[in-house]
């Protein structure tokens, strides 16, 4: 299954190289490692046994890698865009052995950043196929699957307004989800380019998630019957550079979705401005101290650093808010019984 990172802050950059690379278990590690601290649920009928664990977050993640970093640069030269926009690479392969990946990582840096590398579950593996997606100043990445995708694929098309249509570029779920999203978010404007390039509240935000996510099971329900839905999973994380929101959702009434932590501390680990290394080690080059980092959120697949006092786990259904002040809130989503799924998983993500 996929694994992604994405970090947000209003006043500290990181240095890619810094929390992509060099960490112990830094995302580029993450193509055939794995580390999942906090998962078991010891919540009554929510018990999360390893075979789940496993089969929701151990896959090699070898089909592909892509990043955004939010840079000031167009608004330096074009007057009619405000604040950061998002730049993109990607590559077919995965990152390890990409120069170019390696080049720029250790050149720029950035307050908001987003990366994945990909397992592609019954897509082509193509560049155009990797995540994140970008719909203006909006980008949005995704880890689990949409179940049933190639039945409900050709009507989605129908919920999915004409300009965000036409935005899709691939043949994933993931994409077509993010156009979905999109639309609802972007829907009481009249939707269109223009509307992607305005900022919406992060309450905005969550809420077209979590109707994109309901009408997605709605029309699978219509088409294939309720009783023949089997489960989705939806890590998505949405950010238009200033603010982000991540879900951690999975239609089930026990099974878990796959991985997702978050963190305001390790930042200061994952920048080597400040004293301690993502070995654990004391940095002799520190130019700042602990005290002195801004705040910041990182919400990642797993943690990138092993210091687990660093990172929570974030729990099936919920949803992190994080403001363009740094400021973050945990929010638990309701979905409704008949939104569970009936039909037995198996081994279906």
């Amino acid at each position: 299954m996929c694994r992604w990172f994405a970090y947000l802050s209003p006043d500290e950059e990181c240095l890619l190289e810094d929390v992509l690379i060099t960490p112990e278990h830094g995302l580029a590690k993450q193509v055939h490692d794995h580390y999942l601290p906090k998962l078991f649920s010891h919540v009554p009928g929510e018990e999360t046994t390893s075979q789940e664990v496993s089969l929701r977050n151990r896959l090699f993640n070898v089909d592909g890698f892509g990043m955004a970093w939010y840079t000031e640069s167009r608004a330096e030269f074009v007057k009619s865009t405000i604040g950061t926009r998002p730049a993109v690479y990607k590559n077919s392969q995965p990152p390890n052995n990409d120069a170019n990946f390696h080049s720029i990582c250790e050149n720029t840096a950035t307050t908001a950043l987003f990366a994945h590398i990909r397992a592609a579950t019954g897509t082509s593996v193509a560049t155009i196929n990797n995540h994140p997606f970008i719909f203006g100043r909006h980008t949005i990445m995704h880890n689990g699957l949409i179940a049933h995708f190639a039945d409900i694929r050709r009507p989605m098309l129908d919920l999915i307004e004409k300009s965000a249509y036409e935005n899709i570029q691939g043949t994933t779920d993931s994409e077509h989800f993010a156009a979905l999203y999109i639309t609802h978010l972007t829907k009481a404007v009249g939707g269109g380019p223009d509307s992607w390039q305005r900022q919406y509240t992060t309450a905005e935000m969550q809420n077209a998630l979590v109707t994109a996510f309901q009408a997605v099971i709605e029309l699978q329900q219509k088409v294939l019957g309720a009783q023949n839905v089997k489960a989705c999973s939806l890590n998505v994380c949405c950010t238009d550079g200033d603010q982000m929101v991540a879900v951690r959702l999975r239609n089930h009434v026990i099974e878990q979705p796959p991985s997702l932590y978050w963190s305001n501390k390790a930042g200061v680990t994952l920048n080597r401005k400040y004293p301690d290394l993502p070995s654990g080690a004391a940095n002799p080059n520190a130019i700042k101290s602990a005290s002195e980092h801004g705040s910041h959120v990182i919400v990642a697949s797993e943690p990138t650093t092993y210091k687990i006092e660093d990172w929570a786990l974030i729990e099936k259904n919920h949803a992190l808010l994080v403001d363009s002040r740094g400021s973050y809130s945990m929010v638990k989503i309701e979905l409704p019984d008949s939104f569970l799924a009936q039909a037995e998983t198996g081994q279906h993500f």
